[in-house]
């Protein structure tokens, strides 16, 4: 009997990788919202942290139906989103 050829629900889906790369990303933006470090990846943080942030949620929105892991999407999101903020936040106290 051949194997089915629909699409089912497996570990193998890109959606597996939103949430490991968001906490990557999120990682890069938060070393930005450190005062020693800001300087350093300050080029590079607040888009990781947009990028973290984005794919955080659409990792939370696929770890809702069973693909891939929420606690990486969860913390790439949180840790992006901080980036972000603290960026933002060198930019308005110098604005």
């Amino acid at each position: 009997m051949p194997a089915p050829t629909t699409p089912g629900r497996t570990d193998d889906s890109p959606a597996v990788a939103l949430g490991p790369t968001a906490l990557v990303l999120g990682l890069i933006a938060a070393t930005g919202a450190w005062p020693t470090l800001m300087l350093a990846v300050l080029p590079w943080s607040p888009l990781a942290g947009a990028f973290a942030v984005t794919f955080g949620l659409m990792g939370i929105h696929y770890a809702r139906q069973g693909i891939g892991r929420m606690w990486s999407a969860v913390t790439g999101t949180v840790l992006g989103a901080t980036g972000l903020a603290g960026v933002l936040a060198l930019f308005a106290a110098l604005g």
